[in-house]
């Protein structure tokens, strides 16, 4: 039986990138788990290398295998190619744009800073004046 990619060569980038996205935290999940198997002690050092490693490495194969059979069906990979064609209708801000609106953001939240710090020095020094902080 040969593997079939349904409706293949559509939604490709959004296929590939979800598809790395799970593969990187499998991959990552099955090393924590070796990290976490090589803490016990086991009969042999045979036993013990092929329980750190063949264990994560058939979870590994198993959730990939998972992995492509829920990114293969119908409904998820239809939802992923509808999900690629609304991307691409995006209209997405330039360099400049994204610049101008970061130099904003970074104004306001040093001047809310700013702000806030000057109300808390002004309640310290009224709580201060009416004697209920004593420092």
């Amino acid at each position: 039986m040969a593997l079939q990619i349904y409706k293949k060569g559509q939604g490709f980038y959004t296929r590939v990138g979800t598809a790395a996205g799970v593969g990187i935290l499998t991959a990552m999940g099955c090393w924590a788990l070796s990290n976490t198997l090589s803490g016990y002690e086991y009969p042999t050092p045979d036993v013990k290398t092929s329980v750190q490693y063949g264990v994560p490495a058939l979870v590994l194969i198993i959730l990939g295998s998972v992995i492509y059979w829920i990114l293969n069906r119908p409904n998820v990979a239809d939802f992923m190619i509808a999900t690629e064609g609304e991307m691409k209708k995006v209209s997405w801000s330039t360099k400049k744009e994204i610049i101008a609106s970061t130099k904003v953001v970074i104004f306001v939240v040093v001047l809310m800073g700013l702000l806030l710090s000057g109300v808390d020095l002004i309640f310290m020094w009224f709580f201060k004046w009416i004697n209920v902080l004593q420092v």
